[in-house]
């Protein structure tokens, strides 16, 4: 796992998998994607951590979501399978995963606070799926109208624009939120509440609950391929890159 732009601790059967790239909002470079893969798989067979807390570093950002930058530069189109960790479709981790979300939550950022089981968020977060304005899909998204009202997940998808942590909290998308000073010491009593629990009890609940609402994942990801190949799906991350407004030709 990268050192540097994310670490993995363990305090009191507690693992802390953090993004350590603030100066960049938390973005998914390719090294940070690496790292997360490399600490959902420690933290699965890590026989001293009961329970994982991911976040980001900072105050501003959990994370902005994909590097549109790198992107641009190796003009991504469909995402590869192993792209990013999905909690529950490319990599199993039975143990429960909770969610410290210190800022924003954007694109990237809202697929992995989406797929925690459970999200603790600082009083200042937002959160967005800001695909609809760069021209980038969200097949991931596949599973949010089963955990918030179906009508607010299509204003989410459709405007990219963002919600606070309030309204977050209202909709079910957030368990609880708290002053951000607090946020990380919450998250660590919470877990350390889960972690004093009888462990098969515990991934036997997780597993109940995710085996109620199955996803059809490769219908999602047919949906979105059109979106993802098109030239719109490229003009995005690049007028990004460049600094200016996308010229979108629906095409």
């Amino acid at each position: 796992m990268s050192a540097q732009q994310v670490t993995y601790e363990v305090r009191d059967q507690v693992a802390w998998l953090t993004i350590n790239r603030p100066e960049a909002r938390n973005a998914l470079s390719k090294e940070v994607r690496d790292g997360l893969w490399a600490g959902f798989r420690g933290f699965a067979r890590d026989d001293d951590a009961a329970v994982l807390v991911l976040t980001g570093a900072g105050e501003k950002a959990f994370c902005a979501g994909g590097d549109l930058k790198e992107m641009a530069n190796v003009q991504l189109q469909v995402p590869p399978a192993d792209f990013l960790p999905y909690l529950g479709r490319n990599i199993e981790v039975d143990k429960p995963v909770i969610a410290a979300v210190n800022g924003v939550a954007f694109a990237g950022g809202f697929l992995l606070a989406q797929f925690c089981d459970l999200v603790i968020a600082a009083d200042h977060a937002r959160f967005a799926i800001t695909e609809s304005k760069v021209g980038r899909g969200a097949p991931w998204a596949a599973p949010l109208p089963g955990l918030i009202p179906p009508r607010v997940a299509m204003e989410l998808l459709v405007t990219g624009d963002p919600i606070s942590a309030a309204r977050a909290y209202e909709v079910g998308l957030v368990n609880r939120v708290v002053p951000a000073a607090d946020l990380w010491e919450e998250a660590q009593a919470l877990a350390e509440r889960i972690a004093a629990n009888a462990p098969l009890s515990v991934r036997a609940a997780k597993a109940m609950v995710h085996a109620a609402a199955p996803v059809d994942w490769d219908g999602a990801d047919a949906l979105w391929e059109a979106a993802y190949l098109s030239e719109d799906g490229q003009e995005g991350p690049r007028a990004f890159r460049e600094k200016r407004a996308p010229q979108w030709k629906g095409r």
